[in-house]
């Protein structure tokens, strides 16, 4: 059973919405879609149960944390995602999760629930949950049953789908699962197999289960398939359990049509298992009743149910319209439940992804549900989870595979495909699991009910964005709006339409619409102004000044409202100084260097908010290609860890190069594991002092952990992660920054492989990382301006300058305990260059690596891409720009003393 670590960092830019629509009336003015803004007061009530034994808090406190309902929207007829954000308590501190829901309306002929596999027809094998979708035919699905990844990606749980019993249920403590009857009444249950073979001649002996992975037991921890029968059918597409997974050795009788046909002791039967027929694994004392009583030309029997260990009743799979293994059981009863399973291994009480099922107190409605662990969901613990349960209205539910399986797909209201609902752990990467629980649509075409709209609600100024009109049926299933002539236009003049393109010219928000006939459709939009920002930075992929060279320079901002977004390159204006060259989508190329300029300045700016990117000379230097070293590599381990460390060449990638290579095994021992490849026993000392490293990563796809140990001279250990996870295969450049807190000089010791003890067995076991040209960046280095020593006096136009005296035009002027200053003796004293746009009355100042950007008559002060408060602005007096010298000097890095005896401002 898997559960991902939770990753130690969030990712640097949260990705912005392409695809949420904001929806509203259509024909009739029927409004089968509910716009709700984050902002707006639209609480769930908090149900007033006791939240029961797993850690909950008080009862009023539980009333406080609210569903907040954010986005609602038709999927099919009969079933609607709606999207929830969640606190996780009330007050400061609080964290937001974002809660997805797809509300399933049991009573409605026109939808099913289904169990999707990832392999189609096949309970072995994995697939993302999009391609189960798609290969099903589903029009929304999420993740389901829990499975163990070293096995042969067989869910652990039963599955029944169309009354068809897939494969049993395992033998192990808790494990409840969902179904729907083919009534369509839904029921959560733990559930046994009960099963006997019989031969011709009466004899019996009974049936451990069908299509299982070979597995331990419990309470007693027993070999699963010991002395025990198994049926496996076509539905089975791996091998078979053997002594290798087992430790038994099978005998294995082949049943066609009834008949035995087939019987193979002490070994398998080769090729699949026919349609007509199954192969029946025995052991053991099941292998003795085979050999004495199966003959081949004879007819065996056999006959299995499922049985609820609550009532004791037998279940018939006929009865099921589909039936999903799941995990501990979450509410029962309206409330929370006493949970079923140690939730330890699944990270119960950590901030994770969630899936989860559940179904109404009159049985009349299924909650399929997940909660996003992303940029901008912080996940939740499993008490949390309950409580979110509760609060839908959920009478009875059970925790589903989650963490880094944790997946939503849906099919967007209009749209004929389906799309992934939210970032799951790994971003946009959906990781394969073993089966879904599909929702599946057998509505038929009917007239068109409306039209929506498919497009970003988010731009920025300069952006420009398409839309899209889409057209669904009075079943809310997809229609080609074929030759309908949408006409769009926007609520504000904030832009302007061209067809379906729309360009934003100011911030603000406003609402776009389409008609097209009768029907219409209204999207809010946004559009990013410079005073919505708090910072703002450029991310220069390596920033030398050097002709030629070509340079990514990405933008990104981040609001006051704390939201991440990336700036569109047509929407940045630059500035280049000390070099020319030009920006051109997200490239600066450098032409040519200003003569004695050893510094370049490369400014982006949006809507009066600015940011830069300094240039300076800087160095790339190789440390260690493993061509030839001259020092040893061995290889160190942890908590029983196996492995080797070694150069190898010759690689199919890399025919004529050598490389480092670390192999791993984390089958045996516990808790975080480790494998290290060490460089030179006590490592390699690196030159100077750089800022970043890069090195050639051959990925084995293994979501585990890369990273890197340096030792700083104070003998202390500094961790640089490479890759939070492993999720790619072949050759990747990696570049990481180094810690700015280590003392230099600085040993690269060990190269290593880990997996945390969190989450662990959704990660591979055994695998290998090769390494290759290890080169460390010294940072460019920028002129420092030479720092000189000013000295003023209040009512004096005399100054000194490093000492030597200095004519003012006009005299220090001291307003409300504030010293002002001519801007230009201030920056051309302390070596800064000084701009002045009129228009915008914008002061800037760049010195060394610093920016500064100030507005007259405004305290607002952009430095080096951040929003400060000043309680001062600059003035205009007298046709001179002054400045308060304090605000100035220490942004710039001066320090600034007063001695009010002699009315002296001295700045250093």
């Amino acid at each position: 059973m898997r559960k991902r670590n939770k990753r130690n960092r969030k990712h640097a830019n949260k990705k912005r919405n392409a695809s949420q629509k904001l929806l509203t009336a259509a024909l009739g003015a029927s409004l089968f879609m509910q716009p709700l803004s984050i902002g707006m007061p639209a609480a769930v009530s908090a149900a007033a149960a006791d939240t029961g034994q797993a850690g909950s808090t008080a009862s009023t406190q539980a009333q406080m944390q609210q569903l907040t309902k954010i986005y609602e929207e038709m999927i099919t007829s009969g079933a609607k995602r709606t999207d929830y954000k969640w606190l996780s308590k009330p007050g400061d501190g609080a964290e937001t999760s974002i809660v997805h829901v797809i509300e399933v309306d049991l009573t409605n002929p026109y939808v099913k629930l289904g169990v999707m596999n990832g392999t189609p027809g096949s309970v072995t094998g994995v697939g993302s949950v999009g391609s189960m979708v798609s290969s099903s035919g589903a029009v929304a699905g999420v993740n389901a049953d829990f499975f163990d990844t070293t096995g042969k990606g067989v869910p652990l749980g039963a599955e029944v789908n169309d009354g068809v019993l897939q494969e049993s249920p395992s033998k192990l403590k808790g494990m409840y699962a969902f179904a729907v009857t083919k009534d369509r009444k839904p029921m959560i249950d733990l559930f046994d197999f009960s099963g006997t073979v019989t031969a011709l001649d009466g004899t019996t002996f009974p049936l451990a289960g069908i299509n299982k992975a070979a597995y331990r037991t419990e309470p007693d921890n027993g070999y699963s398939h010991a002395n025990a029968i198994y049926i496996y059918t076509s539905a089975w597409t791996a091998p078979r359990p053997d002594v290798s997974d087992s430790s038994t050795t099978p005998t294995e009788v082949l049943v066609e049509n009834g008949i035995v046909t087939q019987i193979v002791q002490n070994g398998m039967i080769p090729g699949p298992v026919p349609a007509d027929g199954y192969i029946l694994r025995t052991h053991g004392t099941a292998a003795q009743f085979a050999l004495q009583h199966l003959q081949i030309g004879q007819p065996v029997t056999a006959n299995y149910t499922l049985v609820s260990q609550t009532t004791g009743q037998q279940v018939d799979p006929s009865t099921l319209q589909m039936l999903v293994g799941g995990h501990t059981i979450l509410v029962d009863g309206g409330k929370a439940a006493a949970f079923s399973r140690d939730t330890r291994n699944i990270s119960g009480s950590a901030d994770r992804a969630r899936t989860a099922v559940g179904y109404s107190q009159d049985g009349k409605k299924a909650y399929i549900m997940t909660v996003e662990n992303s940029d901008n969901s912080e996940g939740v613990t499993l008490t949390e989870l309950q409580k979110i349960m509760i609060q839908l209205g959920i009478w009875k539910g059970v925790d589903l595979d989650g963490g880094g399986s944790t997946t939503m797909i849906t099919r967007p209201l209009g749209e004929f495909n389906t799309t992934l609902t939210h970032d799951t752990e790994y971003g946009t990467v959906q990781r394969k699991v073993a089966s879904g629980l599909g929702v599946f649509t057998t509505a038929p075409q009917g007239p068109i009910k409306g039209i929506t709209i498919s497009g970003p609600d988010v731009l920025f100024i300069g952006e420009q964005a398409d839309y899209e009109m889409k057209a669904f049926d009075t079943y809310y299933n997809p229609v080609d709006p074929g030759a309908a002539a949408p006409v769009w236009k926007a609520a504000s003049p904030l832009g302007y339409f061209g067809g379906g393109t729309f360009a934003a010219v100011k911030p603000g928000k406003t609402t776009i619409t389409v008609k097209s006939g009768s029907a219409s459709d209204s999207m809010p939009i946004e559009i990013i102004g410079g005073d919505q920002i708090a910072q703002m930075s450029i991310d220069a992929s390596s920033p030398v000044l050097e002709a030629g060279k070509s340079i990514a320079v990405p933008v990104s901002v981040t609001l006051n409202d704390g939201r991440r977004l990336d700036v569109p390159a047509s929407s940045l204006k630059w500035e280049l100084h000390g070099f020319s060259g030009t920006v051109q989508d997200g490239t600066l190329t450098i032409n040519s260097i200003d003569p004695n300029a050893t510094t370049g300045y490369a400014i982006a700016r949006y809507d009066g908010f600015s940011a830069v990117a300094v240039l300076g000379t800087g160095t790339d230097k190789l440390f260690e290609n493993f061509e030839q070293p001259t020092y040893p590599i061995s290889f160190q381990n942890t908590n029983g860890v196996k492995g080797s460390a070694s150069i190898v060449s010759g690689l199919q990638d890399r025919p004529a190069s050598s490389v480092l290579q670390l192999q791993y095994d984390f089958t045996g021992g516990s808790g975080t594991k480790a494998a290290y490849a060490v460089l030179g026993g006590s490592g390699r000392k690196i030159d100077g002092a750089p800022s970043a490293m890069t090195v050639d990563v051959l990925g084995d796809n293994s979501l585990n952990w890369v990273r890197a140990e340096f030792v700083d001279n104070k003998g202390k250990s500094q961790l640089v992660t490479l890759a939070d996870q492993v999720d790619w295969s072949g050759w990747k450049t990696i570049k990481v920054n180094l810690p700015s807190t280590a003392a230099y000089p600085v040993t690269l010791k060990r190269l290593y492989v880990a997996s945390l003890a969190e989450g662990q067995d959704e990660r591979a076991l055994t695998g290998q990382i090769d390494f290759d040209n290890i080169s460390f960046q010294y940072a460019a280095s920028i002129a420092e301006p030479h720092r000189a020593s000013i000295m003023l006096t209040i009512g004096s136009k005399t100054a000194k300058v490093d000492g030597q005296p200095y004519k003012l035009d006009v005299t220090p002027l001291l307003v409300d305990g504030t010293t002002y200053l001519p801007l230009r003796f201030v920056t051309e004293a302390m070596g800064a260059q000084v701009g002045y746009e009129p228009v915008t009355k914008r002061v800037s100042v760049l010195r060394g690596d610093k920016l500064l950007e100030l507005r007259i008559g405004q305290k607002d002060v952009i430095s080096n891409g951040i929003r400060l408060q000043s309680e001062v602005a600059p003035m205009l007096k007298g046709g001179r720009t002054l400045v308060p010298i304090r605000l100035v000097s220490e942004q710039l890095g001066f320090k600034v003393s007063w001695d009010g005896k002699l009315d002296r401002i001295t700045v250093q």
